[in-house]
């Protein structure tokens, strides 16, 4: 009697069975060597923005008094630098080498800094500024070549607006790194006038002129108005008028008294021309 024998698989469906196999094992392996790294860069990430939620809100109590251009730029700059770190142990996490990545970065934050050197001054000077507060928005300064009201202290420049009513935007390096007036600080100001009054007496001139500038109601009476001889020649006498105003009042009054004194001179003759 013959026996005859199927063979169920062929030799050329079982190696495919094993190729795959050994292809969803080595998946499987791969899975849960990455799958628990991926989790854990998601938990990173997740605690990043939970530990950003929680700086930002620390840093706003914690700078409550501080300016708030200031308190803004410090609090998104400690809000991006918890973001990067997370980020970078979230690449760590998945096996992504972040050694290179920050050195790119280093190198290229080093020349954008070369390349922004200015820029970073301003914004130096900025934080300075803004920290000392040498002058507010409201103000009338002088600096950095332009003058004007200041309508706006920025991290980089601070915005005038001039007598004119045009609109100035001055780097803070230039107002920083000179001369800085501030008229408004005080609160007020003393209008120096300087006088010629001929060859008119000046005991009288002195009292006249004194009565005068007491007399206007946008000079104050503390400080009193003073008014000195400065210099005294054969021809003529030179006095020093000076009341004082609010500074915001400085401009009318002096134009003002000015015109005052003008008028007020016409009234005392002159010895060397008493037809005056």
């Amino acid at each position: 009697m013959t026996i005859f024998t199927v063979e169920l698989v062929s030799p050329l469906w079982q190696n495919s069975l094993d190729m795959a196999l050994e292809v969803w094992k080595k998946w499987l392996d791969l899975g849960f060597a990455v799958v628990p790294k991926i989790i854990w860069a998601i938990g990173i990430l997740f605690l990043t923005r939970l530990a950003m939620n929680f700086i930002g809100r620390f840093l706003r109590k914690a700078l409550a008094r501080t300016e708030p251009t200031l308190r803004h730029f410090l609090i998104q700059a400690a809000e991006i630098l918890t973001l990067l770190s997370g980020a970078v142990a979230a690449l760590n996490q998945v096996g992504i080498q972040t050694t290179s990545i920050v050195a790119v970065l280093a190198a290229a934050g080093l020349a954008v800094g070369l390349a922004l050197q200015n820029t970073l001054s301003h914004f130096a000077a900025g934080v300075i500024i803004i920290s000392m507060r040498p002058f507010e928005v409201g103000d009338y300064i002088e600096g950095g070549g332009v003058a004007g009201v200041v309508d706006g202290v920025g991290i980089f420049s601070t915005t005038l607006i001039t007598r004119d009513n045009v609109q100035i935007t001055v780097p803070n390096g230039l107002l920083f790194s000179g001369t800085l007036r501030n008229t408004s600080a005080l609160g007020t100001r003393r209008v120096d006038l300087e006088i010629d009054i001929g060859d008119r007496p000046i005991e009288m001139t002195i009292t006249h002129l004194l009565t005068l500038v007491q007399s206007h109601p946008l000079v104050l009476d503390r400080p009193p108005p003073t008014c000195d001889v400065t210099s005294i020649s054969p021809t003529t006498t030179v006095l020093y008028l000076r009341p004082w105003c609010t500074a915001e009042d400085y401009d009318r009054v002096r134009s003002q008294v000015l015109q005052l004194v003008k008028e007020a001179l016409r009234e005392i003759p002159d010895t060397d021309n008493p037809m005056q």
